[in-house]
């Protein structure tokens, strides 16, 4: 099984990793130290099972599961040091939790829970939250943007951008994930935007712009106008 270790302590990265390659059943896809390069080592690496972190600064392991599209969900298995996230992690139907430090003979009951399920069978599905706190990249740092400050979503070849007031940041969720966990609405195929942020429609012969509280113009497809003006009270 290839697995992907995703915690922001380096020591407990390499002790785990240690001992997902004594059991002789993994292999490992990647080591992630924070909820946005996980979401990236998932989507690219695909592996079939993340031993995931709970308690991570800015984002937690629950919350990053609300930012994958359910396509991309491996088995996963919480990782945690303390009982009351474990509790949970149950309470969120994970496959199997580990309390830190792991020993192998807990390991081993996970690596027979993994074999017994495999498939369809080892990917529930997990209840998604709101997602309130977009996570983009800037610079060197990830920058958590407030979904009420967003103005609107784009996506082009170059990937997912959100656009606030003041700035435009790269982000790895898609639209589709935070058109259904973020309350923002699609008004185009490549764009979303949030409905408290608009500030004037106008509508020409079925077409549409939209008109940001910064003056941002948003295209609106005829196809979207609809659920648009609906969502606007129009």
């Amino acid at each position: 099984m290839r697995a992907l270790i995703v915690d922001d302590e380096l020591h407990a990265r390499e002790e785990l990793e240690s001992l997902l390659l004594e059991t002789g059943a993994f292999s490992i896809a990647g080591r992630c130290g924070n909820a946005v390069e996980a979401i990236q080592a998932i989507r690219k690496q695909r592996p079939d099972v993340v031993f995931l972190d709970i308690q991570m600064p800015a984002i937690s392991g629950f919350e990053l599961l609300s930012m994958l599209d359910d396509d991309e969900l491996p088995a996963v298995v919480f990782v945690t040091a303390h009982d009351a996230f474990a509790l949970r992690a149950f309470e969120e139907r994970a496959l199997d939790y580990l309390l830190k430090p792991v020993s192998r003979e807990r390991l081993a009951k996970t690596v027979e829970r993994l074999r017994k399920l495999p498939g369809a069978e080892a990917r529930p599905g997990y209840p998604r939250a709101e997602i309130r706190r977009i996570p983009c990249l800037a610079a060197r740092a990830i920058k958590l943007v407030d979904v009420p400050e967003v103005e609107f979503v784009r996506s082009s070849e170059a990937g997912v951008y959100v656009v606030t007031a003041k700035a435009e940041l790269f982000t790895e969720l898609t639209l589709k994930v935070l058109e259904e966990r973020a309350g923002l609405v699609r008004c185009h195929k490549q764009f979303l935007v949030n409905a408290d942020q608009v500030d004037e429609i106008s509508i020409d012969e079925g077409l549409a712009v939209i008109r940001t509280r910064s003056g941002k113009d948003v295209p609106v497809s005829r196809r979207h106008l609809p659920a648009v003006k609906a969502r606007l009270d129009l």
